[in-house]
């Protein structure tokens, strides 16, 4: 089934050559049923990019998916043109008085700085404020589940002797999560940051708990116990090339960068990356999405927050697992 975005936005094109159903504005006013409203905050400078590999998990699935992009005003974009910007985003004033059934919060290059030293923390902090009251769950990516975990449970970040860059093995911690339902029990994800969040800093807050980690990597998904909050500490969404992207821009810097571990061919740049992440990036999106938004976010999406508040939320389903 589609997601829906804009009839002109670039990834339409893409998503279309790929054969994902992609519904069209015109169309989908022509359905008689209630998609659901997701806002992606991209915080990633090539936005693009992002918001292509994001749609692009959001699409494999039986539901239909509306999604709105959003972008941070008190942040001037250098990375993407203002046209586009200005076309396709809209800003936090424009969407404050309305609800969500999901949010997806990208990640950002801004994890050396101090969360409060960045440009728009405050504002990023009202976003995620709001979120409590007004998107029923909301998936956190790299940077912003660190910025997440901070802000809603304290949980801090602690920078790393070297990059963590590279493709790594995991292993699930709760099997029996439906977010990682399908899940091998060692799979595979990248992961491209400087900074940390530790497993025992998670597991002593009782409104946490570990879904996967890697032993090279740490920590890779979190989530709170209300299910509210999910947080994912790597980039499932990559592609095969984007490491390489940014492992060739980091040398052109001059900087001292490693080559991306379990990523080239014996180590090889020049050799083609192997892309072994791609069906558990997936599933990870296809569930967060079925079993902790679709099935258990309300009917009415004005009743989002306030019954929520109270536990009375009216759920579409009742196959996602309470504190699961």
């Amino acid at each position: 089934m589609p997601i829906r975005i804009p009839d002109s936005l670039p990834a339409t094109q893409a998503l279309e050559s790929e054969n994902i159903f992609v519904m069209t504005e015109f169309r989908a006013m022509h359905q008689d049923i209630r998609p659901l409203k997701l806002l992606l905050l991209n915080l990633m400078p090539t936005k693009i990019t992002t918001e292509t590999q994001i749609l692009r998990k959001l699409s494999n699935t039986p539901l239909q998916v509306e999604v709105e992009l959003l972008q941070t005003a008190s942040h001037d974009s250098k990375n993407t043109a203002a046209e586009h910007l200005e076309a396709f985003y809209t800003t936090f004033d424009q969407v404050r008085d309305r609800h969500f059934d999901g949010m997806i919060i990208t990640g950002a290059p801004v994890e050396q700085l101090d969360f409060e030293d960045v440009d728009y923390w405050d504002e990023l902090c009202d976003i995620m404020a709001w979120s409590a009251t007004n998107v029923h769950s909301t998936l956190h990516i790299c940077w912003g589940a660190q910025a997440g975990i901070y802000f809603h449970y304290g949980v801090p970040k602690h920078a790393l002797d070297e990059k963590t860059f590279g493709v790594f093995e995991h292993r699930l911690t709760k099997h029996t999560s439906p977010l990682v339902r399908g899940f091998d029990d060692d799979f595979w994800a990248p992961h491209s940051r400087y900074t940390e969040v530790r497993a025992a800093d998670i597991e002593a807050h009782p409104a946490l708990e570990l879904i996967a980690v890697s032993d090279e990597a740490g920590v890779y998904i979190a989530k709170s116990t209300d299910s509210r909050h999910f947080f994912v500490f790597g980039h499932p969404e990559y592609d095969r090339d984007t490491l390489r992207a940014e492992y060739d821009r980091d040398i052109a810097k001059g900087l001292a960068m490693a080559v991306p571990a379990h990523y080239f061919p014996n180590d090889d740049p020049a050799a083609e990356p192997i892309a072994r992440w791609r069906s558990h990036a997936q599933l990870l999106y296809t569930n967060w999405l079925n079993y902790y938004v679709y099935q258990t976010t309300p009917y009415d999406i004005d009743a989002i927050g306030a019954d929520e508040d109270a536990g009375e939320a009216p759920a579409r389903g009742a196959d996602a697992e309470a504190g699961e």
